[in-house]
């Protein structure tokens, strides 16, 4: 059997960007031909590995929408979010399997080549493994969390507290207590200044698609 062809999907390039990165390194086992920014696939692939950060979650219409394209193959989705509820949803709405983003590079390679044979639907990391983070995503470098990270992005397009617990399954208390430690990292104050801060620092949703070929280097 060849590389599996795969194409990502994520609002934000640093986001796919650092799954790309990630695999890079397994290409003989999974090629990323697409990265895809705008929640479509372009071109026939295997599967499609659907990133959840700032994005709705398996429950969504977008979950089924990319699952109605032929071009996209099987869809995994790729979650912090382990709910079972939500795992159980993702699955009823058409994806094919719903792995954590914990999991290390090479368990997720060993994954989805499973879930491309057809033997496995969703995987969390063993106890005491895939404890590091995964990837990459905007303010990583101003000292941001993952969650701390999705919340800001939720914030800078405009969505409510009501709408932010929605979108992440997060709860009232745990949406304000990531907010307010996010305002301490990136020192400001209140919405309206988070909001400018996120659209200095590449909080808003990118739109392109990125052809990658067989190296892991952008065909713009």
């Amino acid at each position: 059997m060849g590389a599996i062809r795969a194409a990502l999907v994520n609002d934000y390039e640093v986001v796919a960007q650092g799954l790309v990165s990630m695999l890079r390194e397994y290409r003989d086992a999974i090629q990323v031909v697409e990265v895809d920014l705008s929640g479509t696939v372009g071109q026939p692939v295997d599967l499609t590995l659907y990133d959840t950060f700032a994005a709705t979650q398996g429950d969504s219409e977008a979950v089924r929408r990319l699952t109605a394209n032929p071009l996209a193959g099987k869809v995994v989705v790729y979650s912090w979010n382990l709910d079972p509820d939500l795992v159980s949803a993702a699955l009823a709405n058409g994806a094919t399997a719903y792995l954590s983003k914990s999991l290390p590079a090479r368990h997720l390679v060993s994954a989805l080549q499973a879930v491309h044979r057809g033997e496995l639907r969703a995987l969390a990391p063993a106890d005491g493994a895939g404890t590091g983070v995964r990837g990459d995503w905007p303010g990583r470098a101003e000292g941001l969390t993952p969650r701390e990270a999705e919340v800001l992005a939720l914030i800078t397009q405009g969505l409510g507290n009501a709408e932010i617990c929605e979108r992440t399954h997060l709860s009232i208390n745990s949406v304000k207590t990531f907010i307010r430690s996010c305002y301490r990292r990136i020192g400001v104050t209140n919405r309206s200044q988070a909001i400018l801060w996120g659209i200095e620092h590449g909080f808003r949703p990118d739109r392109a698609r990125i052809r990658v070929d067989e190296a892991g280097r952008e065909e713009r």
